[in-house]
């Protein structure tokens, strides 16, 4: 584990330096809570500060000087003083003394923890902030007793006094990422910033603690925190500073929100004495948050409630939770999520009694795709003779928590119970479903059809159907999954979830196909039935998002990707650990970065995806293949290899859909491995397979990676009568016209483009490519029109330059055939006289710099001239920029 560095911050840290380097220099004091970062703040922008400039002292005032004349300042004062000076001389002394060691230069006095100031400290400190020359910084603790001098400094205008707030969310996920050295899964990230409030300290402890007992595990260099927190001495004993030493009155108060929070305030008055509950308020260890019209009472910090929890003793947790349950009762569980609330609090107490309380809780966490919260409430249903309705809930909870042999014995254990058409079609899909995708088990699919077939009731059947529909689109029987998906649709008697199941599947498959409109406007009305399907089959998110996000990744439309991992749906699932929804939305965000020219961000969320998805086989070789791809762009072979080495051994053959999108990482991994002939073929003959397959969304995209890869005249397809093959250009045309959305007639025209050497054409297609936020492909198109440029000499190859420079710059670092091929075969040495003549270095200087002649120096400049395509040194910086790797300046 690193050293804990200082990350985030920016503009706090920005406004300390402008109160020190500001015109009029003001200075800046910094309230906070303990452990907030007041002091680290202060240290890194003291530091930050030019000795030569600034004549610095920082001091840190203690209790233990606190009684002592001018001990908070000692370490900056002399030891001995003049004898005989008044306390107002003495003050006197002290300015000037400072001013002599300043030597003309601006003081700057630091204080930390200023609140522990003695009184001549204090008034030493208020006498230098209205001097000249000076520039006071200094914390204060929230909550302290603040000497009158030292109040007095923002009263009286001398400095600005800011709360420093807690860190946020984004600033404790990096900070986590620093200390760690690797990302941080978002799910942990969001806990451990929850749990600490953003407070650095205490995400310390609790990172300290959480690595100690082995709670921080990284899986393929992304960290995973469990959840179990041991609490570490030292963070136990920050809190009980707080927390400890209550009356019984309001140690009640506490407890009671901490098992119970949030709590309408009326509920906790009516549980404990409403003076406790004033005393606990104003003590700051609850706080009253109005939700609509009620108002809540909730810990003032989450880590109390940690405490508190763990120091309870058995019977009065029990007995509080219990009486919890019994204030909710009375008063009627009427707001959403009591049912929840209540049902876990009974299970808790030991009182839990009621299988239908549990059962309906059970459902309810499953909608909100709480796993493990499902997990116990399900198991609790059952044990309380639940049944079957309990067995087939908790079977199903087990699949998506990837236990499916445990989710098999339960299902088998209520088998006598399945006595009617209805319970028969909710066990054989449930148990096809854990047999199917849990256990990797194909002849499932058949299994299911026959045993369908034996049913009566049509709607029973119609359930049936559409999950063996599913199962026919993974496994890529097309024909029949289409077959089976409309006829649920045609069938008057099927229930909404068999309905909206099948409308899935048949959305998925003209994702597939291209016709991204009907596929849209399908899983639009899924959507819209949300509420009348999520209760009775709320997995039924996960195909609705499949589709989507196919449609979504094939039309290149990277904002609709953002609104769909900003839903509720990606907070919901990543709280509840709902990891095939937080896997697979991952994956979507990685193909939006990697399409962005994002690499490193996409190569960290691939890294996340395959980290949650490692114990799940459903989408494990998706996401490993997009780590390829993600690898690929940044020109990591290696990486992109074993990440493509390890799609292939965790991908599912039941989901054999997938199939395109792990053919086309493996072709960016053959180019990125430098074998171009080996991935033109193996993509050329992707391009075949999907065309017999009927997938023309995805071959649109195969061929326009062919382009990429220079291969737009390439032969594709079947023979024609006349002996020919269509081009890759000439199939791209035919596809742009049978092909939703306006992205394959720009990659039509991209490859048309290229096969005519049509710079402008490409620089062009290169601008649409940027509108559409594609600023790899549009680099490409840049690229490959600079080339076509080049070699006709031509006049806008100045600003084709200075265009894929920009293009570049937007982009992190990205390797691809099409921007190698860029590259001019320059030598060290020109591209050492080509940097300094784009700085501006005359050839005279640069020839004395270099130890030539200044002919030599000339004769090089004329060969990059040529080799770029330029015609003199007004072109050159952009020319440069517009190498791949290379910034435009001297190399280093």
């Amino acid at each position: 584990m690193s050293r804990w560095g200082f990350v985030g911050r920016t503009e706090e840290l920005n406004r300390l330096l402008s109160a020190v380097n500001g015109p009029e220099g003001r200075g800046l004091f910094l309230s906070g809570s303990a452990g907030v970062g007041k002091s680290r703040l202060l240290r890194e922008g003291v530091a930050a500060l030019p000795t030569e400039r600034y004549a610095i002292w920082s001091v840190a005032a203690s209790a233990t000087t606190a009684g002592l004349p001018f001990g908070g300042l000692a370490q900056v004062l002399p030891a001995e003083q003049p004898q005989g000076l008044t306390p107002a001389g003495v003050l006197r002394w002290a300015v000037e003394v400072l001013r002599e060691q300043a030597a003309g230069r601006r003081m700057v006095l630091a204080i930390d923890d200023a609140h522990l100031l003695d009184p001549s400290s204090a008034a030493l400190v208020h006498l230098l902030a209205r001097a000249e020359n000076t520039t006071v910084l200094g914390t204060l603790r929230n909550g302290e007793q603040i000497p009158l001098p030292i109040r007095a400094l923002w009263t009286n205008d001398l400095v600005e006094h800011v709360e420093l707030a807690p860190m946020g969310q984004a600033e404790t996920t990096g900070l986590l990422a620093a200390i760690l050295d690797g990302p941080v899964d978002a799910g942990s990230a969001e806990r451990l910033f929850r749990l600490s409030a953003g407070n650095p300290l205490l995400l310390r402890e609790l990172v300290l603690a959480a690595a100690g007992s082995g709670e921080l595990v990284s899986t393929y260099g992304v960290w995973r925190w469990t959840g179990r927190l041991e609490l570490a001495p030292s963070l136990t004993d920050l809190i009980d500073t707080r927390v400890g030493g209550l009356d019984a009155g309001v140690r009640a108060v506490v407890e009671l929100v901490a098992f119970g929070e949030p709590l309408g305030l009326h509920l906790v008055q009516q549980a404990a004495d409403p003076a406790d509950v004033e005393t606990a308020e104003e003590r700051g260890l609850i706080t009253l948050v109005h939700d609509d019209r009620r108002l809540d009472v909730r810990l003032a910090h989450p880590l109390y409630g940690e405490v508190l929890r763990r120091r309870c003793p058995v019977s009065r947790t029990r007995r509080l939770q219990a009486r919890l349950a019994e204030l909710l009762e009375g008063v009627g569980a009427r707001r959403r999520g009591d049912l929840l609330r209540l049902a876990v609090w009974r299970l808790d107490s030991g009182t839990a009694q009621d299988a239908t309380l549990l059962l309906g809780a059970a459902v309810q966490a499953f909608t909100r795709y709480d796993v493990p919260l499902a997990t116990r409430l399900a198991r609790a249903a059952l044990h309380a003779d639940g049944g079957f309705d309990a067995a087939e809930l908790l079977a199903t909870i087990l699949m998506f928590a990837d236990r499916p042999e445990e989710a098999l014995r339960v299902l088998d254990a209520v088998a006598d119970e399945v006595d009617c058409d209805r319970r028969r079609a909710r066990w054989l899909t449930v148990r096809g479903m854990v047999s199917y995708w849990g256990l990797s088990r194909q002849s499932t699919v058949d299994e299911i059809a026959r045993d369908g077939d034996e049913l009566a009731d049509p709607c029973d059947r119609a359930r049936v159907r559409s999950f063996e529909a599913i199962m026919r689109l993974h496994g890529l029987d097309t024909a029949t999954a289409l077959r089976l998906g409309r006829s649920v649709l045609d069938r008057p008697a099927a229930c909404v979830a068999a309905r909206e199941l099948a409308r899935c599947t048949v959305a998925h498959l003209d994702a597939a196909r291209g016709r991204f409109t009907r596929s849209a406007s399908a899983i639009a009305r899924v959507e819209a039935e949300a509420p009348r399907w999520r209760a009775d089959m709320p997995y039924l998110q996960l195909a609705m998002e499949l589709a989507r996000g196919t449609r979504l990744a094939l039309a290149g439309d990277l904002a609709g990707i953002d609104a769909i991992v900003a839903d509720e749906f990606a907070d919901q699932a990543g709280a509840g650990d709902f990891r095939l929804g937080t896997g697979y939305l991952a994956i979507l965000q990685s193909y939006a970065a990697r399409l962005r020219g994002r690499s490193g961000e996409a190569l960290r969320l691939s890294l996340g995806a395959c980290a949650v998805l490692a114990t799940s086989r459903v989408y494990a070789g998706l996401a490993q293949a997009e780590r390829a791809q993600a690898a690929a762009l940044r020109g990591e072979a290696g990486h992109a290899a074993e990440a493509m080495a390890e799609a292939d051994s965790t991908h599912a053959p039941g989901m054999a859909v997938l199939y395109p999108w792990l053919e086309q990482a493996r072709g960016a991994v053959l180019a990125a491995c430098g074998d171009l002939p080996g991935a033109a073929k193996h993509l050329a003959e992707l391009a075949d397979r999907l065309r017999v397959d009927g997938f023309a969304g995805h071959e649109v995209l195969i061929l326009h990676d062919l382009v990429r890869l220079g291969q737009a005249t390439a032969p594709v397809g079947p023979t024609c009568t006349d002996g020919s093959r269509r081009t890759v250009a000439q199939r791209l045309t035919e596809l742009s016209e049978r092909v939703d959305g306006v992205l394959p007639p720009l990659l039509a025209r991209h490859a048309r483009a290229t096969v005519a050497g049509d710079g402008p054409g490409l620089l062009a297609v290169a601008d649409e490519f940027a509108a559409l936020d594609l600023p790899v492909w549009a680099a490409e198109a840049a690229a490959t029109a600079l080339t076509e440029l080049r070699r006709g000499r031509s006049v806008p190859a100045a600003a084709a330059h200075e265009r894929l420079g920009a293009l570049l710059g937007s982009c992190d670092q990205i390797r691809t055939p099409a921007l190698a091929a860029l590259r001019p075969a320059l030598s060290d040495r020109e591209l050492q006289i080509a940097g300094l003549a784009a700085e501006g270095v005359t050839s005279r200087a640069i020839a004395e710099r270099l130890f030539l002649s200044a002919r030599t120096v000339d004769n090089h400049l004329q060969r990059v001239y040529s080799k770029l395509g330029i015609t003199g040194r007004a072109e050159l910086r952009a020319a440069l920029r517009a190498i791949p790797g290379h910034d435009g300046g001297e190399p280093a």
